[in-house]
C-alpha cells in the first residue's frame, strides 16, 4: 500500500485468500463481502477490486463503502467532516447524508510514519544510538545488574534493521510526545523539563523540546525541516497543517452544510495523543471560522474504537435492513 492506495495485488489476494480461507474459516462464495475503500480512490482501483471478488473469489454480492462515511457512521452520524490520520497519510473529507463530497477531499502525506522518521533523525542528531532488539542479548553479571553482549547477525538486511529501530523510535514517539496547547515556539520550549525513556539495551536517553516538537509538525508541517536529515518537501502545495485542511475541505462545501460540518468534526486513526490533538484543533479552527460559528472536535475516547472506526461503521451499516437492496451482483 501506499497513501491508502493499493500498489500491488497480488499481495492483496494473497491476504484476503490467507484471511478468508485460514482465518475466518469461511467459503466466500457463501457471504456478501463489503470492502472499504480511501475516499480517494481511482476507478481502476475500484474495479481491479470488484474483479478480484467476483472472479476469483466468486462472491455472491459486493459493495464498495468509503473509509469517511464508515467512520461516520460508527459515531452515529450521516454528516460529519472526517479526520482520519493514518500512518502513511492525512485525509480530510466531508461526508453529507451518507455520502462523501469528492470535492472536499484534502489529503497531506504526513502521517504517524513521518513523525516517526522525524523522531529518529532528531534523536541521531543528538547522537543517540538505538540498537535493534535482536542485535543484542542481556546477561545478568550480579543480580539486577545486566551486561549488554553484542549478537552478530550477518545475514539480515538494512531494511529489517531499520524495521525494528523505526519500532522502537515509534514507541519512544507515542510514549514520550504531547501536543503542545500552543504552537512550537523554539525559543518558548528551550527549557522545558526532560523525560526520561528506558531503550531495550538498557541505556536511558532523555527527550525535551522534541516531545513537543514533533507532534506539532503535524499543525507546522515546515517545523520538520529544523529536524537534521529530514529531506525537503518536493511539492510543498499539498503541505499543509490540520486545521488548514479542514478549513480548507470546509470551504469547498455548500455553504448550507458548512456550519453542521464545522460542529461535527470526527477524528479517527490509532494516535494515543488524539485527545490533546483534539483540543488544539478545536482551538485552531475555531479562531479561523466565521464569528457564529460553532466547533466541535469528537473523538472517541476508546483507541481500539478510533483505530477501528471504519470496520465498525461497516458491521453497523452492512446490517442495515434498508442495506440489503444496496448489495449489487456479478450479473448487475
Amino acid at each position: 500500500m501506499k497513501d491508502g492506495t493499493v500498489m500491488d495485488w497480488d499481495v492483496v489476494d494473497n491476504i484476503w485468500n490467507h484471511a478468508f480461507r485460514r482465518r475466518l474459516l469461511i467459503n466466500p462464495e457463501e457471504h456478501p463481502m463489503l470492502i472499504a475503500e480511501p475516499s480517494i480512490n481511482s476507478a481502476q482501483q475500484r474495479e481491479k477490486a470488484a474483479e478480484l471478488m467476483f472472479e476469483k473469489y466468486k462472491v455472491p454480492a459486493l459493495f464498495l463503502a468509503k473509509n469517511a462515511v464508515l467512520t461516520s457512521f460508527a459515531s452515529g452520524r450521516a454528516t460529519s467532516l472526517v479526520v482520519d490520520s493514518g500512518g502513511g497519510s492525512t485525509v480530510v473529507s466531508a461526508v453529507h447524508d451518507g455520502y462523501v463530497l469528492q470535492k472536499s477531499v484534502a489529503t497531506s502525506p504526513i502521517g504517524g510514519e513521518f513523525l516517526t522518521d522525524c523522531m529518529m533523525k532528531s534523536l541521531e542528531s543528538k547522537g543517540v544510538v538505538i540498537r535493534p532488539r535482536y542485535s543484542f542479548k542481556k546477561k545478568e553479571v550480579s543480580p539486577g545488574d545486566y551486561k549488554v553482549v553484542d549478537l552478530d547477525f550477518p545475514n539480515t538486511t538494512d531494511s529489517y534493521r531499520l524495521y525494528h529501530m523505526r519500532a522502537i523510535a515509534s514507541d519512544i514517539k507515542e510514549t514520550v510526545c504531547r501536543v503542545p496547547d500552543t504552537p512550537f515556539d523554539e525559543v518558548a520550549y528551550a527549557n522545558v523539563p526532560t523525560t526520561s525513556y528506558e531503550l531495550p539495551d538498557g541505556q536511558t536517553i532523555e527527550v525535551g523540546a522534541a516531545r513537543f516538537k514533533i507532534p506539532d509538525i503535524l499543525f507546522n508541517p515546515f517545523l520538520s525541516q529544523t529536524i537534521p536529515g529530514i529531506d525537503g518537501f518536493g511539492d510543498s502545495t499539498s503541505i499543509r497543517g490540520l486545521p488548514r485542511m479542514v478549513l480548507e475541505s470546509v470551504n469547498r462545501c455548500d455553504v448550507d452544510i458548512r456550519k453542521e460540518l464545522l460542529s461535527s468534526i470526527l477524528l479517527s486513526g490509532g494516535s494515543s495523543s488524539i485527545l490533546q490533538l483534539k483540543d488544539r484543533l478545536e482551538k485552531e479552527v475555531l479562531e479561523e471560522s466565521p464569528q457564529n460559528a460553532r466547533v466541535k472536535v469528537l473523538a472517541s475516547g476508546n483507541s481500539t474504537e478510533r483505530r477501528f472506526s471504519v470496520w465498525i461503521g461497516g458491521s453497523i451499516l452492512a446490517s442495515l435492513g434498508s442495506f440489503q437492496q444496496m448489495w449489487f451482483s456479478k450479473a448487475e
